[in-house]
């Protein structure tokens, strides 16, 4: 399945862009003179009260807007109109949603309901990634990572909390992490295509490069496993990073993509997606990667007959399991360690993998034990308790929704 989307503008637009004379990178050299400086944006200044927010609110998107539905009721509180296709990204605060817009990253307040001004501009918005205290948010238009506190929007949503940038040699449909200890891990890659992963140091106004590792071709995704170990996959395997090394780990097919990755903190085991055949049709995948971070052993598992999936049906939940949203309508509970489908809950009517991965078809994402579904066909969404497999809530939309993320933190 291919999976590196052009989020909210289209497939044309995103090559142009792509397209357009930007340098290459050359290996160290051109990481080292990377723009690298810090660049603080204007801070906050004004605000209002946050000590009586709700958390959780879920987000749906639909053609030409985004609701925002209560976590336990899932009565719709908002309606936000947008263009028509927007993606939705967790900001980690609780609150705040990242909506990734034809002009760059917009940030929902999903407690009052309000799409907010300040805008972080970008050729061709993409991947949000939060972890410890910091939420990054990756432009592919130009290849610039920009960072911001987690809790940036604290005071208000009135201006452009302070960041800190860092742009790539070329642009590329990439992805950036900031670890603890201020290791900034970004992909590489210029318009022909992508091929790795660098860890960079801020010295000063500049970046340093401390490690390098270019045998990841088509890198995309990323997740974060226990013991702070990224993971990025790769169309010939996976790219681990921990204790400031990179390690590659072969597919078992010559074509072996994983482009997700699906984590828990507190479990060494990623679960990710895969494809071992580049010309296959469609989006539907029927076997997952099963990746050990601490013995860095990776494995190819082969799912069910009955169990299918795309890159939006697969979340970590309860006992570190992994949930997937089949096609048959059931979610499927995977062991991450054996490898094994321990049991299954009915939650939607079967369906039909998309002509076009932009197209409104079931999705899963995970809260605490609560799984939110959505069921395009019948416009709904659901609440499922992981542990029993119990359906707790059931709302219908005016609207077939598509992305869907929580306001978690």
């Amino acid at each position: 399945m291919h999976t590196t989307h052009p989020t909210g503008i289209a497939v044309a637009a995103l090559g142009a862009v792509l397209l357009a004379g930007l340098t290459a990178c050359s290996g160290t050299a051109a990481a080292e003179s990377a723009t690298s400086s810090l660049t603080p944006a204007p801070a906050s200044t004004t605000g209002h009260d946050h000590t009586h927010s709700e958390s959780g609110r879920v987000v749906v998107t639909f053609q030409h807007g985004i609701a925002v539905l209560d976590p336990h009721t899932l009565e719709t509180v908002a309606e936000i109109p947008t263009e028509e296709f927007t993606r939705v990204n967790s900001f980690g605060d609780g609150r705040t949603i990242a909506v990734t817009t034809s002009a760059g990253f917009r940030f929902l307040d999903t407690v009052d309901g309000v799409l907010a001004d300040p805008l972080v501009p970008a050729t061709a918005a993409g991947h949000v990634v939060v972890h410890d205290g910091k939420t990054v948010l990756f432009d592919d238009g130009s290849g610039t990572t920009t960072v911001f506190d987690t809790a940036a929007f604290a005071p208000g949503y009135d201006s452009l909390p302070a960041s800190a940038r860092y742009t790539a040699p070329a642009a590329h449909h990439g992805v950036s992490i900031v670890l603890s200890d201020g290791t900034l891990l970004t992909t590489v890659g210029d318009e022909s295509g992508r091929s790795g992963a660098v860890a960079l140091t801020a010295e000063g106004d500049r970046w340093v490069q401390t490690a390098l590792n270019d045998q990841c071709p088509g890198i995309h995704g990323e997740g974060t496993a226990q013991q702070e170990t990224v993971v990025f996959g790769c169309e010939n395997g996976a790219l681990l990073y921990s204790d400031g090394e990179f390690d590659k780990l072969a597919a078992p097919d010559v074509y072996g993509r994983m482009g997700n990755a699906f984590v828990s903190d507190t479990s060494p085991i990623v679960v990710g997606d895969y494809k071992s055949d580049p010309d296959a049709e469609g989006y539907l995948l029927d076997a997952v990667t099963l990746i050990d971070t601490a013995t860095h052993d990776l494995r190819v598992v082969d799912l069910p007959a009955n169990v299918r999936y795309t890159f939006r049906d697969v979340a970590r939940g309860p006992g570190d399991l992994a949930y997937i949203l089949s096609t048959d309508g059931q979610i499927h509970v995977l062991d991450p360690v054996s490898g094994e489908i321990l049991r299954s809950y009915p939650v939607v009517a079967p369906w039909e993998g998309p002509a076009q991965w932009q197209d409104p078809h079931p999705a899963i994402t995970v809260d605490g034990e609560i799984a939110y579904v959505t069921e395009p066909a019948t416009r709904a969404v659901h609440a499922v308790n992981l542990t029993t497999g119990e359906k707790i809530a059931t709302t219908t939309l005016d609207h077939a929704p598509n992305e869907l993320a929580v306001a978690a933190g």
